[in-house]
């Protein structure tokens, strides 16, 4: 009987909302590394399927604090225009 150790999680799931919902290179990147941890895993590279886990993790990540850090910076501009546009009276 073989001793695998137990199997990385691929984060898929978060990849492809990161990807659809935020940020879509990050996302694709993340969706790549996703694909990779089973087939790594499948095939006894345990190491190889565990660092595509974490980068699947990590680029998810990426994506959502990218698509965040957009939106913050969507709502400051759009925000600091319509006050300037209220306190001049041009709204």
């Amino acid at each position: 009987m073989e001793n695998k150790p137990e199997k990385p999680k691929n984060y898929l799931v978060l990849a492809i909302i990161s990807t659809v919902l935020c940020c879509l290179p990050a996302g694709i990147v993340s969706i790549v590394y996703a694909s990779k941890v089973d087939s790594a895993y499948a095939m006894g590279e345990y190491e190889r399927a565990e660092k595509a886990s974490k980068n699947a993790k990590t680029w998810a990540i990426v994506a959502i604090a990218a698509a965040v850090l957009f939106l913050i910076i969507y709502i400051a501009i759009f925000g600091f225009a319509f006050f300037a546009a209220l306190s001049n009276g041009n709204y």
